[in-house]
């Protein structure tokens, strides 16, 4: 009996032991297995890390553009950021993309795709601006900054960085740089329709709809209201006028050169006064201190620039305030009208912008409004004259294409609801309380 229980209890513990035994070799094997695992995906990890390629960030509002013309095989970009470069290679094709995902242009590139530099744009203040047709089938504006200029290879790389933040479709964004040969340049996107100025006053050209000036000033209005509150560190202009907007295939306005804000990033508080005769801030000319403000009241004076069809250094402003003694601040302003319209315009549309830009222009910053308010007034302006556009579209009751009226409709609520703030519209008497 007592033999019995002995043989029991050590088979007992036999089996005990062996599951134990069991349950650890179990669980080693499986802690081996999770090991080799892991050290595998850390692997796989790496390998991702390294092919990886860092896009900017860009604050508020902000979008990281790739140009088409990274990817040309016959395109190359020099990357370029603290002596690192990131290749990217496909079917075909073999490019570069600089760190900080601004693109570096070769100047030799360049120096092909402006015929030795001899397709002359414009004149700037800091330069020429040629046009560039590179071999990827991309066409761009290359600025070529003055060679007088005292700024230095460390301020370029910092003014680059800076003006490579700033994106909007209502700007005339940088898509790249070229600092070889002892030359700066800075590569923007073509703008086909040229200048505001150039359709205001050009001989040749066909005068400017109304419609298309009423779109044009609330383009400009959305680029500066970016600038202002949508750029992080918000950045002001100090250089609006005609000549700076430009306009693409699409009649679209973008804001351009920044020239005098790009000076103010790099050096601030210059002592001398900046900017262009007829469109300065008179507060700004006499306390040397620019601020958004001032930029409002150069996008005021440009406001009734658009209306008037006058040059602002010719006595446009001189104009306005004969204007002013027999309007009433929202009424009485059809006297200022652009002769070359020849009447082809609301006079209540024409009424409420030349109030905006009244506001704008008042000689007491504090009195102007934001350009968000702007912003807000002139959307009211739009949706008055394509609500007129489509009364004046409808047929008459009755016929049997309300299906192309109902089709007009959806249009203009589509393109009014493109805008990039769907907020409630103020009205112009609104601007009275900012």
């Amino acid at each position: 009996m007592w033999r019995m229980k002995g043989v029991s209890e050590g088979l007992i513990i036999g089996i005990t032991v062996g599951v134990v035994i069991g349950v650890l070799l179990a669980v080693g094997i499986l802690l081996c297995l999770r090991y080799r695992r892991s050290q595998a995906q850390i692997r796989s990890s790496s390998s991702r890390r390294a092919s990886t390629i860092p896009i900017r960030s860009n604050g508020v509002n902000a979008c990281a553009i790739l140009s088409n013309s990274t990817t040309g095989q016959e395109s190359p970009r020099e990357a370029e950021d603290r002596g690192e470069s990131l290749w990217l290679e496909g079917p075909g094709r073999k490019s570069v993309i600089s760190a900080s995902g601004i693109p570096k242009y070769a100047y030799k590139e360049l120096q092909k795709a402006t015929s030795n530099f001899t397709t002359l744009l414009g004149q700037g203040a800091f330069g020429p601006v040629y046009k560039a047709d590179l071999s990827s089938g991309e066409t761009l504006a290359v600025k070529v900054l003055a060679n007088n200029s005292k700024q230095g290879e460390k301020e370029f790389q910092t003014e680059v960085l800076l003006l490579g933040r700033l994106h909007h479709r209502n700007l005339v964004n940088l898509v790249g740089y070229c600092a070889e040969k002892g030359q700066h340049m800075l590569l923007y996107a073509y703008m086909p329709n040229g200048s505001l100025a150039s359709h205001l006053y050009g001989e040749n050209i066909a005068p400017l709809r109304w419609d298309l000036r009423v779109n044009i000033a609330l383009d400009v209005a959305r680029g500066l209201e970016y600038l202002h509150d949508g750029a992080v560190p918000p950045v002001v202009h100090r250089d609006i006028k005609s000549p700076n907007i430009l306009l693409d295939q699409s009649m679209h306005a973008r804001v351009a050169d920044f020239g005098l804000s790009r000076e103010e990033m790099v050096t601030r508080n210059g002592a001398n006064i900046r900017g262009t005769y007829g469109y300065l801030d008179p507060e700004y000319v006499s306390s040397r201190s620019f601020t958004k403000k001032s930029d409002v009241y150069s996008y005021g004076v440009l406001l009734f620039e658009m209306l008037a069809g006058r040059n602002p250094q010719q006595g446009l402003m001189e104009y306005v305030e004969l204007a002013a003694i027999n309007a009433d601040g929202q009424t009485g302003w059809e006297e200022i009208a652009d002769s070359r319209l020849e009447g082809a315009f609301d006079i209540e549309e024409l009424n409420d912008m030349a109030a905006v830009a009244y506001r704008c222009v008042s000689r007491v910053s504090r009195k102007r409004p934001a350009m968000r308010d702007v912003v807000q007034a002139l959307i009211r302006v739009v949706k008055h004259s394509q609500s007129r556009k489509h009364q004046r579209k409808r047929p008459p009751a009755g016929r049997a294409d309300d299906e192309s009226v109902d089709l007009e409709a959806s249009e203009v609520q589509s393109s009014l609801s493109g805008h990039q703030r769907q907020e409630s519209v103020g009205s112009v008497s609104d601007l009275a309380d900012v």
